[in-house]
Parts: C-alpha cells; structure tokens; sequence
C-alpha cells in the first residue's frame, strides 16, 4: 500500500526557526509518533525563513487526521510564533533513500 503525505508550510511571526523545531521536536513529534499510521516527520527551514512540515503516514485518511492534530498542537503551543500559509495532502510517488 503507498503511503501518503502531509506537507505544511508556516511563515514565522517570532522567535527563531530553530526554537520552533525545538518546541515541535518536544510536543508534536510525540503526538505524531502516538497517533495511528505514523511513519516519518521532518522539519526545515524554507529559503525565505519559513518552515516546512512533512510527514509521511500509511494512509490518506491519517495524513488527513494528522491535519486536525497539527492544528490542534500548533494553536496551542506555536501560535504567537508561527502561522499557516500552506497545507496539502497527497500519495508518495517515490520514497528513495540517498
């Protein structure tokens, strides 16, 4: 069965990317970890100083559930620092390691 994404991108508001990552390594790795289906999160700094979110789930119904989750996690623990401005879900076409 392919596995499929949740890919988020946030703008900062404040604070630094590496404090964010800090803060989402602490408190929503483990609620991804936690939640059915989980199978990869990553975390990077966008080229214009944003962050992008990526996870990679065994189904598309969890990879929509994970959006709920995210939500939820962020409004409570990242809002004064980060906001949306992207979200998609989708089927993993290639899944290589280097």
């Amino acid at each position: 069965m392919p596995n499929h994404f949740r890919v988020a991108l946030y703008d900062l508001t404040s604070g630094t990317v590496e404090e964010a990552v800090e803060l989402a390594r602490a408190g929503m790795l483990p609620i991804f970890r936690d939640h059915a289906g989980f199978v990869r999160y990553e975390l990077g700094k966008l080229d214009d100083g944003g962050v992008v979110s990526f996870s990679i789930w065994e189904t598309a119904d969890e990879a929509e559930q994970a959006n709920a989750l995210a939500a939820d996690w962020v409004k409570d623990n990242l809002a004064d620092r980060i906001a949306l401005r992207d979200l998609h879900t989708g089927d993993l076409e290639l899944d290589e390691d280097a």
